[in-house]
């Protein structure tokens, strides 16, 4: 029988086999509309904001409208006390509170420091901080216009009161990020890591389901085995990887700086070294229901030492070193550098042989779990 005729077979082995047509086929279709879901609105916006307006001055109510007219906060209510507000915030009728002291206008008015009261659930931190940075931007509006009226009660030119107010103009402008949402930030290397996790339970659930087993597969020799199910992994994963690098970026509008064939020469070593992980991976088990629980636990910690979501700088050395053996880890980094970040290859190729080197660790290692598993079947029949 040819190659191709093997592939077919394991192919079939894994379309007929429910967990792994689900884990595969369900799996990479739900996470590409569920993980980007929360994200789809870039930023929070319109946050509910109650007020503790303890002043009651033409100026404390010019404060509450420039931090309803933030797009990041939404004015719901008002409270008499802050008692009243934090009770807001335990019934969920608002997300963050606003407190604005008596004296408000008469310290302003007078030249002196004006303390504001932010109050919120710190545990949300994306709604927490766009609270904190509109209101913050609030305050700092109504202090420029009262500073500005001060300068123009003196006497001072108009525009030069304006420039002496702003001596020093911001221009922030993002170099990858251009929308500064968080769609561009997170789905590119999460949606590797999903191709990387589901790659390992497919390989994992099938060759722990078939080690006790007799089949087709046991008219190949142990390195034709590892061979033949990299190549229909590789194989299926090509067209999930489509899906998501090419479908998906341009649904959620990730932006994309690499050509195809750059990225086609990324995804090839980490198509391989994955699967060729999970051959060598799928032969410590001998329960199909083992593989996926694994996997999942070491999902978050893989995450979070690919560097993207959290400095590694922040994580203890040996683990780093230590993910350094995982293909997700060169794998996302390459994938945003190349196509995030507009790397040069020579900047990527570190990566790129790193996953050649990978799959060269990996080769070895499938092939004896894969002999010492057909051995131990063997004595088993015999």
């Amino acid at each position: 029988m040819s190659w191709w005729r093997w592939i077919w077979l394991d192919l079939l082995s894994v379309v007929k086999d429910r967990a792994i047509a689900l884990t595969l086929f369900g799996g990479i279709s739900f996470y590409a509309i569920l993980y980007p879901s929360p994200y789809l609105n870039n930023v929070p916006t319109a946050q509910a904001l109650v007020v503790v307006d303890l002043d009651h001055s033409a100026l404390s109510r010019q404060m509450i409208r420039h931090a309803d007219a933030n797009p990041g906060i939404s004015v719901k209510g008002y409270a008499a006390s802050t008692d009243e507000a934090r009770q807001w915030l335990i019934d969920g009728r608002a997300s963050s509170m606003l407190v604005i002291p008596e004296d408000f206008r008469h310290k302003l008015l007078r030249g002196k420091q004006v303390t504001l009261g932010y109050g919120g659930d710190a545990s949300y931190f994306l709604i927490y901080s766009a609270v904190v940075q509109g209101l913050t931007q609030a305050g700092l509006d109504i202090g420029h216009q009262v500073q500005l009226r001060g300068l123009l009660a003196q006497g001072t030119n108009p525009t030069k009161a304006e420039k002496s107010l702003d001596a020093i103009s911001l221009n922030a402008v993002s170099v990858f990020n251009k929308g500064l949402g968080y769609p561009a930030y997170v789905i590119p290397g999460l949606f590797l890591l999903i191709l990387h996790q589901t790659l390992l339970i497919g390989t994992g659930i099938l060759g722990a389901g078939q080690w006790r087993q007799h089949g087709y597969w046991h008219q190949l020799s142990p390195l034709a085995i590892v061979l033949c199910r990299i190549g229909t992994f590789t194989l299926l994963y090509c067209f999930f990887s489509a899906f998501y690098i090419g479908w998906c970026y341009y649904l959620y509008g990730v932006g994309l700086l690499a050509s195809l064939g750059q990225v086609l020469l990324l995804m090839l070593p980490f198509l391989l070294a994955t699967a060729c992980c999970g051959v060598a991976f799928s032969t410590l088990f001998n329960r199909r229901d083992l593989p996926t629980q694994v996997l999942l636990l070491s999902s978050m910690p893989i995450l979070f030492v690919s560097g993207f979501v959290w400095p590694l700088t922040l994580i203890p050395q040996p683990l780093v070193w230590l993910s350094q053996l995982v293909p997700a880890v060169p794998g996302i980094m390459g994938m945003l550098q190349l196509n995030q970040l507009g790397a040069d290859w020579s900047q990527l190729l570190p990566r790129w042989l790193q996953l050649w080197g990978l799959l060269a660790l990996y080769l070895p290692l499938a092939w004896w779990g894969v002999h010492r598993r057909c051995k131990q079947l063997a004595l088993t029949a015999a």
